[in-house]
């Protein structure tokens, strides 16, 4: 998963900026240094929303001059499971009954940190009748 940052040089420092996550931009010394602080600013960003039971944003194909940041993977698997659920209009407990599991197991899988084995992952694909592509 990766989200496009909008890269400025804006005085001394450089700005990051993300159209696709409202909210969220930092800025750094150097063009890298914004680059890796726009790393960490999304991943907290998306984080945030996991936390507070909201789905964000999703990412764009990014524009012109974008450069695209990449989501760590165990975070993208959490965000990608809570758009999955949420597009098929599922609660977590209504999920957790397909796929034969508690409502606190779905919660756990869509918090930042989770670390689904493939079968679960399967489990819940089969489920929402989806294919994840990660």
């Amino acid at each position: 998963m990766r989200y496009h940052a909008r890269i400025t040089k804006d005085g001394r420092h450089w700005s990051a900026l993300f159209v696709d996550a409202p909210g969220c931009s930092t800025f750094g010394a150097s063009r890298a240094k914004a680059a890796a602080a726009a790393k960490e600013a999304l991943e907290g960003w998306l984080e945030a929303h996991l936390v507070d039971g909201r789905s964000p944003p999703k990412p764009g194909h990014g524009s012109r001059g974008s450069e695209p940041i990449d989501v760590d993977p165990q975070l993208a698997v959490a965000v990608t499971l809570r758009w999955a659920r949420q597009d098929a209009g599922l609660t977590q407990a209504e999920l957790a009954t397909r796929v034969g599991v508690s409502q606190q197991q779905v919660a756990k899988l869509e918090r930042p940190g989770a670390n689904p084995s493939i079968a679960t992952l399967k489990k819940i694909a089969d489920a929402l009748g989806v294919r994840f592509n990660f």
